[in-house]
């Protein structure tokens, strides 16, 4: 009797015991097999602000190319069998509706990972959040410097040389070509702005008091710079240095036109659009800029036969008949888009944010993207956050920028 008890007992705990059993046994399966957060086996999706409405909508068409490219992608059957999903979402260029834009697409649509954020300040206002949730920015639309930052933001990696870089790139050029110069500087107040003269600062280094005679700044709510300008030519400046955005570029250029002033006048990539800038200015007006450039220009006939080109004018044939390929933004958005494919291809199955972190924070030297101008370098590195190395400097001829000899 006490055997048969003591067996009975056994089995009743045995039994007792099995469903915890089963379920513990269950709970790794289980969880391994929960959908990543914004993927499933057809599927990935991502988010963007954009500024569609605001004093830098002439932006906005960037996301529109992204969307073409992803369009061409996905007809084309995806990524490994995923399509691309591109939900963006207009910020008009405003940091607090950026933040608000940013939350809608992490915690209400469970966005995968966000894709070209764009804007400085916008940006700025957004990566600790953006941080603290743990989801990639990937290819953050600035060239701010104070956003390679991969230990204090390792999830927000920016793709376009930075501002600071290129502005040096300028004032190297000043003091080869014009080493008695008179510089004045026109600049955004902002850290787009400040970037800009920190950059020719490094450049010129103990001979920046001296060079440069006057420095203004404008906000973007100025309904108007010409004061800056008047206040620059009175000052005896013959090279003007324009750290500036496409709105502003343009009255520049028109002020001093109409001033019947010839300075040397250099203005930073941002800024130096042929569309909307050059071409709201004159582009009689416009004769003469020289900015910085990493991608080749669709409009001269120098890359017609380039392969390259040939895949940008037949994807816009067919996917962006609505492009105007004098305004690089189009150009821009395809490279940022082609650049993102890369990505998810080097992840492949590891689509998890790690995973997706991962593949953008380890490009080789030998990448290479179809629109990119020859000699530039892309690559990253977990301590290397910014894969664009450089730039080529141009000048407007009145038609088109033209490469300046290196």
């Amino acid at each position: 009797m006490t055997t048969r008890r003591w067996l009975a007992g056994a089995l009743i705990a045995g039994l007792l015991a099995m469903p915890s059993m089963v379920q513990l046994s269950l709970v790794p399966s289980a969880r391994a097999q929960q959908p990543l957060v914004g993927i499933t086996d057809t599927e990935i999706k991502i988010g963007q602000n954009a500024p569609f409405s605001g004093p830098a909508s002439v932006y906005g068409q960037i996301s529109t190319a992204e969307s073409h490219y992803f369009q061409m992608v996905n007809d084309q059957g995806g990524v490994n069998g995923r399509k691309i999903r591109l939900i963006a979402l207009d910020d008009g260029y405003s940091p607090p509706k950026a933040v608000e834009v940013i939350r809608k697409l992490i915690e209400e649509e469970q966005v995968a990972f966000l894709f070209q954020t764009i804007g400085t300040a916008s940006n700025a206002a957004i990566r600790k959040y953006v941080n603290a949730k743990k989801v990639p920015d990937i290819w953050l639309g600035s060239g701010a410097s104070m956003f390679v930052a991969p230990k204090e933001y390792p999830w927000s990696i920016p793709f376009q040389p930075s501002y600071r870089l290129e502005g040096e790139m300028y004032g190297k050029y000043i003091l080869q070509k014009y080493p008695n110069a008179k510089i004045g500087i026109i600049y955004q107040n902002d850290d787009l702005g400040k970037d800009y003269v920190a950059g020719l600062k490094d450049a010129l280094g103990d001979k920046y008091d001296k060079m440069v005679v006057k420095t203004l700044s404008y906000e973007l709510t100025d309904a108007t710079v010409d004061s800056q300008i008047v206040e620059l030519q009175s000052a005896g400046v013959d090279v003007v240095y324009d750290a500036s955005t496409p709105k502003f570029s343009a009255m520049t250029i028109r002020k001093i036109a109409d001033l019947g002033w010839h300075p040397v006048h250099i203005i930073d990539s941002n800024g130096a659009l042929v569309r909307p800038a050059l071409s709201s200015a004159g582009f009689d007006k416009s004769v003469g800029v020289i900015t910085g450039q990493y991608l080749k220009d669709p409009t001269d006939p120098a890359w017609a036969n380039d392969p390259g080109m040939k895949e940008f004018m037949a994807w816009k044939a067919k996917y962006a008949p609505e492009a105007d390929i004098a305004n690089p933004v189009w150009a821009y958005g395809y490279n940022m888009a082609q650049a993102l494919v890369l990505v998810l291809q080097r992840a492949g199955n590891d689509l998890t944010r790690q995973g997706i972190l991962k593949a953008a924070t380890s490009l080789p030297p030998t990448t290479k993207l179809s629109m990119v101008l020859p000699g530039i370098e892309i690559s990253t590195g977990p301590d290397d956050y910014r894969p664009m190395k450089g730039l080529r400097l141009v000048q407007f001829d009145g038609t088109m920028y033209r490469l300046l000899p290196e």
